[in-house]
């Protein structure tokens, strides 16, 4: 256990000890000079009660029943002692790919808004869980960093659209170290990854990408959007389609999803590959990360703090309480 000072700031009301004794003695004092100045000496055993030993004491027992008070205020001998809580808490980076074929529309409306549903739809079945949102083409950035906050990644996702990320393609790899940097205050048992693509990898770099999941102790969810027969890549400038995607030869290209890499990342890492075009996927997920980490524990230091102001408090009563019985004039007597 580690002793400490409780409200530190409280010890400063020790100096009102002194100040407190200095008022009480020069009020004594001074009651003293007026019965002086009141009656000869011989009068004085006539007209005054003779003080007891007791009454002389009472100053003291004040300054006591104070002193106690403020001990209790200090919390004097307060400790604090570390515990580790069990925690039953998953924690969930979406790695959202926002590549320009994800505004392909054989997924009514498209690709990318049915992932950003998927991503809303699993975090409101995730309550006890922290989530972080990375999106990703050519270059990968984090959105957001694992937080509780779910209704402020809801507000950023919504405002997602593939625009953001300017070197346009898909690289597996980036999204992977991406997400890694943000689980080094991790437990390496609960770092999960919910990826959202339509699978195309442009950039060769799948190989990279698993083995940098291994290293960092990563399970990855992969889920697939499209269909196998594709549809045309829509270009839009400033809200309006301009037409679609050409090759070098003027064809337009037609944009497929690819599971082959989703499904070797997902089951290299130890992790699930499920269909994303599908009503049940977002439960499907929920399922898959309950599963992953159902034979995990989670534990969670914690600091709980141990107080024993009651104590001094009691006796600073005992001490006022005492007083008020023994001494119903409510005064000094000298």
């Amino acid at each position: 256990m580690n002793w400490y000072l409780g409200n530190y700031w409280y010890i400063l009301l020790i100096l009102l000890l002194p100040l407190t004794g200095a008022l009480l003695w020069s009020y004594l004092k001074w009651k003293k000079q007026c019965r002086d100045l009141f009656a000869e000496q011989r009068f004085r055993s006539v007209l005054f009660e003779k003080p007891s030993s007791y009454t002389k004491a009472l100053p003291a027992l004040y300054l006591l029943g104070l002193l106690f008070l403020i001990f209790a205020m200090i919390d004097l001998i307060g400790g604090r002692k570390h515990i580790k809580v069990q925690q039953k808490m998953s924690n969930v980076i979406f790695a959202l790919d926002v590549s320009n074929s994800m505004n392909a529309q054989d997924i009514a409306p498209n690709r990318l808004t049915k992932a950003k549903k998927i991503v809303v739809d699993v975090m409101k079945k995730l309550p006890n869980s922290r989530v972080g949102l990375v999106v990703f083409a050519g270059n990968a950035e984090s959105i957001m960093p694992l937080t509780t906050d779910f209704s402020a990644i809801e507000t950023y996702i919504a405002g997602i659209e593939t625009s953001i990320m300017p070197h346009q393609g898909t690289d597996f790899l980036k999204m992977m170290n991406t997400a890694a940097d943000k689980f080094q205050s991790i437990g390496k048992n609960v770092r999960n990854i919910v990826l959202i693509s339509d699978g195309e990898d442009n950039e060769g770099h799948t190989e990279q990408a698993i083995k940098a999941a291994l290293d960092n102790n990563i399970k990855i969810i992969s889920v697939g959007v499209g269909t196998p027969e594709g549809a045309p890549i829509p270009i839009y400038v400033y809200g309006q389609l301009m037409g679609y995607k050409t090759d070098n030869n003027g064809d337009v290209v037609n944009s497929r999803r690819e599971e082959t890499a989703l499904k070797e990342i997902s089951s290299e890492t130890n992790g699930a590959y499920i269909d994303g075009n599908t009503d049940e996927a977002a439960s499907k997920i929920v399922q898959q990360i309950n599963q992953i980490n159902s034979g995990t524990d989670n534990y969670v230091d914690s600091e709980t703090g141990i107080h024993y102001y009651q104590y001094f408090l009691a006796v600073a009563l005992l001490v006022f309480f005492i007083i008020y019985l023994t001494n119903p004039k409510r005064d000094f007597n000298i």
